[in-house]
Order: C-alpha cells, then structure tokens, then sequence
C-alpha cells in the first residue's frame, strides 16, 4: 500500500479549491489519522453569503480511495438548504442506497459526486 495516496489526495483538493478566485475557504481541516485513513472538513464560502460545507472519511483500499461516509451540504445566506448531497443511510427504498441527493423539496437517487462536481454545481446555482 503506497502510503501517498491520501497527501495526493488532499493535495488535488487544495489545487482544486486554489482554481477558484472567487471563493473564501472558511475552514481546511485534514486529518490523516493513519497512512491508510483521513478525515476531510471544509467551510467554503460563495460571495460570502452561501456555504458549502464537505465531510469527507475516507481509507485507502487496494491504493484507491474509498469514502466510509460524506456530507456536501450548500445553503444560502439565510441557512436554507439548497441541495446536499450524502451517504447517511436513511432512505433505503433509493437504487443508489446510501448514497442520495437532498433538493429544496425532495430527495433523489444518485452517485456520489467528486468534489469538483460539487463545487461546479454551487457555482452555476449561483450564475
């Protein structure tokens, strides 16, 4: 097992966000709790107003990233969610069980989503 795969992990997520001029990162917080295991938290802020908010715990299986559990939450300035998308297993009827996506007035099935994915889709919510 390469013990690099998760600082290269973390590494394109710092690229990635360092893509984005206009956004402020509110919090960056990786934890690398053993070569094989990490936890992500990130608080990025759109115009300063809306909130993305990631969780990512993830292990290294077979020198690839699995993720054990996350959480892609985006709301307004007001706390009002906009979408989110996560892996909590709640809704067990979906195909794509655990994962789902969170909308304003229903929940839908889906895979997850890398974070670029996720940060695209903030950004054309937001025009």
């Amino acid at each position: 097992m390469s013990p690099k795969v998760i600082p290269a992990y973390l590494d394109e997520i710092e690229q990635l966000l360092l893509n984005y001029s206009d956004i402020y990162i509110e919090e960056y917080k990786a934890v690398i709790l053993t070569p094989e295991r990490a936890n992500l938290r990130l608080r990025v802020r759109f115009a300063f107003k809306y909130l993305l908010a990631i969780s990512e715990v993830l292990v290294v299986v077979d020198n690839q990233i699995t993720y054990i559990d996350y959480r892609y939450h985006f709301q307004d300035e007001q706390n009002k969610l906009i979408f989110r998308y996560d892996s909590t297993p709640h809704f067990p009827d979906l195909p794509s069980f655990p994962h789902h996506k969170h909308l304003l007035d229903r929940v839908i099935a889906c895979e997850k989503p890398y974070i670029a994915t996720v940060l695209e889709e903030a950004m054309e919510f937001l025009g």
